[in-house]
């Protein structure tokens, strides 16, 4: 996972390096000057004298000696705890705070830590007590700089209140890089083009490397002050993915940068001194790259993972990369959740609910008493309240989890030391018990844990973690009974994560962590309330006068974690899950379905039939013209087409309503109602009766058997932009701001006589309506106006469920997907949007360079007719255009498709009808 790989990476920076120092030895917020090649000389001047060869590293609060020989500690003498600095003396003595002439340096000092003797990774040695150390160096003439150095650093160490130790660390840094440049002889080629330079610092986890930001036209470099740990890391723009703005320390100064796809794991994470410096270089990279895709909003995420195109796994992954989460840094690092509430039995059943944590609820509160507690405490505390002293997401709880294989971050976070052995992760069972049962602890999980690689679960180091209680050592983490290894859990974990009861309750999660549970009424409701300082906004670090203040705050905020920034303010919408045998994994795209009742033979006939859809689908690029006729005088509006396909009606803005016979390629009828335009048409069950909406306020009822009009409906106070019928209901949208439902006669009548219709529900809005669609249960309207809204209704209490300002002009179509989860709109802005039913929420937006008038699609993908007459295939799931097809001389404004998804006519602006078909 992407920790893991982290630590790969910088163990294999080390051996580039060939050193066992790293910047986890120095203390949090802590800076690595520059090192120097030297000996520290033992008993200096005795019998015994001794020169150990290593290089000396000046750090903002330490020196470092790190011994070229692996059975020798590294040597930390914090400055804090030094008593004189001064220049070896060859008598032996040296002088407090002295400049003599000499090439040695000498540190007495109070107290020393020893660290990874023979290159062992085990918690610190302290020796305490009055002590003098020599280092000699190399370089004679640097001894003057280097103790003034160290003199200046001792200074900054000792001052009483933090918040001057820091600003005047900060003061001899910005120093230090306002006389130092990118080194241009770095450059990867001599035709580079420089194009911005500015100072920054390079984040890894629970560190950051100050040094000079470099972008080329080909390349970005970074060029670390002290050269740790190797000269220039350097990042072709060619290979460039994805770049994400960061937050860091609660500031926007952060950049991250992916040079692949998918993975949680960045190349580079810079933390910039100044946002505008940031800004400017995301403005370079993001309008250099030809290939490069804008960051992805989470709703454009949530159609592929409702449609099963995004796992669960990779699904949070997004949304934790979207909300700032970073394995760069720990007090933000990607939180996955607790799945699996069954640690105790031998076997793990996925099909039953009980084995699965309730994810509606937060850690917190899935305890019902230890709830009752934290609310009684809460009712009681003085604002701002919060239900939990402790977060979910945290360093400490990150390393807890990772300790069997990052044990020098937990050093570095810890001072050196490992937790106590009973506190540690021992235990997958206890580490659950304890955050149902703790008092403050309410912690989630990690990636890892639904990842391939088991080292967090295995002491494959072997290190001296401790020893329990009850006398054994801290080993592997103990697994559950259902698990026969610690492959098996990780898969089994995966597997549960997969499985359809968390896919069917998963977005109840991400309402808590991401979503609108987050913050608010909501999370008082959903007892989701934390401590204020750990929403993002929750403390403006710029109004904090006081240093020490401003200093001990931020600590505070970093070391207590962070919560996600906020991706949605409404409900988050479920997935789409196939009903299958069993909820496992195994419940996947190509799972068999529930044996169905029906017989086998309708069984094969409608799996057929969407076998037959798909496929059309699936090849719907390769559509081609077959023939087209010009059988108007003006554009075409509607068309609507007889059960047996041999008959084509369509409607237009000359006001005729025309009838046109496919096998004989003939014009059959033309019939008109009034001298305006007639703006839909519709065949009603039996193809009896054809039906068309007018611009002159009616809605005409044609009878092919008498070939005459056979009633008018006069129902609106302007035109009637479209009709659609249902289940004997006709339903017909005006630009008198209204939808109006009546009732009507059965369908397959033919009696001339003139029909009676009684208005149900009339469903108002605020302006002129231009569109609608039902859904295929007849249950649902959606309707467009000509403000760019878009309205759901449920049609059973004749009330609106959503209403989403979506575009910014007229709704040129809208459409319920097959499934009825979705709606598809577009508009007059050149938007393709796509909302789900059931919260409302916009899920996916796609823009095209011009109006899209009219449109069919299958959920997935879209076929739509453009204002420039071309036919335009758009997927989206992987969110991009994928085929243009030349098609009218004018705009597509209307289209048709069978039911077989086989065969398509389309109606344009000029005044032709064109049939196509499916190439495959």
């Amino acid at each position: 996972m992407a920790f893991i790989r982290k630590k790969r990476r910088e163990q294999q920076l080390q051996l580039y390096s060939k050193e066992r120092f790293s910047l986890l030895l120095l203390n949090l917020e802590e800076y690595y000057f520059e090192q120097h090649t030297a000996n520290h000389i033992q008993n200096k001047g005795g019998h015994h004298e001794r020169k150990i060869r290593g290089s000396l590293k000046i750090c903002s609060k330490s020196v470092i000696f790190e011994p070229d020989a692996m059975s020798q500690p590294i040597i930390k003498i914090p400055l804090r705890d030094c008593i004189k600095i001064g220049k070896h003396e060859e008598n032996g003595s040296s002088r407090h705070f002295t400049k003599a002439k000499s090439g040695a340096i000498s540190l007495l000092f109070s107290q020393v830590y020893f660290i990874k003797e023979h290159n062992i990774v085990a918690p610190y040695k302290i020796e305490r007590g009055t002590m003098e150390y020599v280092f000699e160096l190399d370089v004679s003439g640097k001894v003057e700089d280097v103790v003034e150095t160290l003199l200046q650093l001792h200074r900054a160490s000792c001052l009483d209140k933090l918040g001057d130790q820091t600003a005047m660390i900060t003061a001899i840094l910005q120093s230090r890089l306002a006389r130092t440049s990118f080194d241009k002889n770095r450059f990867q080629s001599v035709s580079e083009k420089l194009h911005m330079e500015c100072q920054a610092e390079m984040v890894t986890p629970l560190v950051t490397n100050p040094g000079h930001v470099c972008i080329t036209d080909t390349n970005l470099y970074f060029q670390p002050l002290n050269g740790h740990p190797k000269p220039v890391v350097q990042i072709t723009l060619q290979d460039v993915r994805r770049i994400y703005k960061r937050r860091h320390g609660l500031m926007p100064l952060g950049l991250e940068v992916f040079c692949t796809e998918d993975d949680l794991c960045s190349d580079i994470y810079l933390k910039f001194y100044e946002p505008q410096d940031r800004d400017d270089l995301y403005f370079y990279i993001a309008t250099y790259l030809e290939h490069h895709v804008a960051e992805r909003t989470a709703e454009s995420y949530t159609l592929q993972w409702q449609r099963g195109h995004l796992s669960n796994y990779q699904y949070l992954l997004h949304l934790n990369n979207l909300a700032d989460r970073s394995c760069n840094d720990l007090s933000q690092y990607p939180v996955f959740p607790w799945i699996i509430n069954d640690y105790c039995s031998a076997e793990l059943d996925l099909s039953n609910p009980g084995t699965f944590r309730d994810l509606s609820r937060p850690v917190g509160a899935l305890n019902k008493e230890r709830l009752e507690r934290l609310l009684s405490r809460y009712q009681e505390m003085p604002e701002p309240k919060f239900m939990y002293g402790s977060h979910y997401s945290s360093p400490g709880y990150v390393l807890f989890y990772l300790v069997r294989i990052a044990p020098e971050y937990m050093l570095c976070l810890q001072n050196g030391r490992f937790d106590n052995a009973d506190r540690m992760f021992n235990s997958i069972a206890e580490t659950w018990k304890n955050c149902l049962d703790g008092a403050t602890d309410f912690k989630e999980l990690i990636p890892e844990f639904y990842g391939d690689d088991v080292s967090f679960l295995v002491n494959s180091l072997k290190l001296d973690l401790g020893k329990r209680q009850g006398g054994q050592m801290v080993d592997d983490v103990e697994l559950p009974p259902w698990a026969r290894s610690p492959e098996d859990f990780l898969q089994k974990s995966k597997e549960a994560l997969e499985s359809g009861y968390v896919s069917e309750h998963l977005h109840e999660w991400i309402d808590l962590i991401f979503g609108y549970k987050q913050k608010g009424t909501d999370a008082v409701g959903a007892h989701n309330v934390f401590h204020p300082l750990t929403y993002e906004g929750g403390v403006d670090l710029n109004s904090i006068e006081d240093p020490d203040e401003k200093v001990a705050m931020l600590t505070q905020i970093l070391e207590f974690g962070q919560t996600p920034k906020q991706l949605f303010v409404t409900p988050h919408p479920r997935r789409i899950t196939p009903k299958c045998k069993s909820f496992s994994q195994t419940c996947g795209h190509n799972a068999p379905l529930v044996d169905s009742p029906v017989s086998p033979g309708e069984e094969s006939f409608e799996d057929l039939t969407e076998e037959s859809k798909t496929l059309a689908w699936n090849n719907i690029t390769k559509l081609q013209l077959h023939e087209r006729y010009k059988i108007h005088k003006e554009a075409v509006t509607g068309i609507a087409v007889s059960g047996n396909g041999s008959s084509v009606f369509t409607t237009s803005q000359d006001s005729t309503l025309k009838m046109f016979s496919k096998e004989s390629k003939m014009l059959q009828r033309s019939i008109s109602f009034s001298n305006m335009a007639l703006s839909s048409c519709l065949l009603l069950p039996g193809d009896a009766t054809v039906i068309s909406s007018s611009w002159d306020n009616n809605v005409y009822f044609y009878s092919i058997a008498f070939g005459r009009r056979q009633d008018t409906l006069m129902g609106h106070d302007d035109a009637v932009s479209k009709i659609c019928w249902h289940d004997n209901r006709l339903y017909s949208a005006s630009w008198d701001s209204t939808v109006k439902v009546w009732s009507g006669v059965p369908a397959e009548t033919t009696c001339p006589k003139r029909h009676r219709f009684d208005m149900l529900a009339e469903l108002e809005h605020d302006v002129s309506v231009d569109t609608i669609s039902l859904n295929a249960a007849g249950t649902m309207l959606v309707s467009g106006t000509r403000e760019g809204t878009v309205s759901i209704w449920d049609l059973t209490t004749a009330t609106i469920l959503h209403q989403i300002p979506c575009h910014s002009g007229t709704i040129r179509d809208a459409a319920f997907s097959p499934d009825s989860r979705h709606v598809l709109s577009t508009g007059a802005d050149g938007c393709l949007n796509v909302i789900d039913v059931q919260t409302g929420m916009l899920i996916s937006s796609m823009t095209s360079d011009e109006p899209q008038r009219c449109f069919i699609w299958d959920g997935n993908s879209v076929l739509s007719g453009s204002q420039s007459g071309e036919l335009l295939v758009w997927d989206l799931l992987g969110g991009k255009l994928s085929e243009r097809i030349q098609g009218h001389a004018g705009a597509v404004t209307c289209i048709w498709m069978n039911e077989q998804c086989s065969s398509i006519i389309t109606g344009g602006e000029d005044r032709q009808i064109m049939f196509w078909k499916l190439q495959y």
